[in-house]
């Protein structure tokens, strides 16, 4: 059973994302409301824009991949973006994923803020440079950081490492395999850090 947080669409007037023809994509998480773990991403893609939910397009199988060899149970993991609507740009009859401004970043930071305030968890990732700056800020950078751990106010013990869509853009299956397995590295790492917590 998982639970959602949502905002009406109508209190969203911070950055035109809201009128973009893209439904508000929620986070989810345990019920109950709190977690553990946190996991933030970039934006919703288009098959998150679809169906309503956080990482369920190619991305979200990575990440499920991702989580399971680290023996996180994604059920327990609450797993929203740094903003919430899908922001594409037309190409024919396509919409491809475009990067959100640091103005839509900045716009939707008060939920994630508030997601936080919430849900309490004791470390959070942040999936790729747009989680990092919306959680962080702009001085961290995932490569330079990933594996690292920062404190946070009201996001826990804040780590980083790649966004699952930058394995699947990689240049052929070896690298491929390569960038997975740092992945994994990195989630091994949450793993430990949230169990020597509990």
């Amino acid at each position: 059973m998982v639970t959602e947080r949502r905002h009406p669409d109508a209190e969203c007037e911070s950055c035109d994302l809201n009128r973009s023809g893209t439904i508000f994509v929620p986070s989810r998480g345990p019920a109950g409301g709190g977690a553990s773990l946190a996991v933030v991403g970039e934006a919703p893609g288009y098959y998150e824009a679809e169906q309503g939910k956080p990482f369920v397009g190619p991305a979200g199988g990575v990440l499920d991949r991702g989580l399971e060899a680290a023996q996180i149970d994604r059920a327990e993991v609450y797993v929203t973006n740094a903003v919430k609507h899908f922001k594409f740009e037309e190409r024919g009859k396509r919409r491809i994923h475009k990067k959100p401004s640091d103005t839509e970043i900045a716009a939707c930071r008060p939920w994630l803020e508030a997601e936080f305030a919430a849900v309490h968890p004791e470390i959070t990732v942040c999936l790729g440079a747009t989680a990092l700056q919306a959680v962080l800020g702009k001085e961290r950078r995932v490569l330079r950081d990933r594996g690292q751990f920062f404190d946070h106010p009201t996001a826990g013990s804040v780590t980083t490492t790649v966004h699952p869509s930058a394995i699947l853009r990689a240049v052929d299956s070896d690298q491929r395999e390569a960038d997975f397995e740092a992945f994994v590295k990195d989630l091994k790492a949450v793993r430990r850090k949230l169990d020597s917590m509990g």
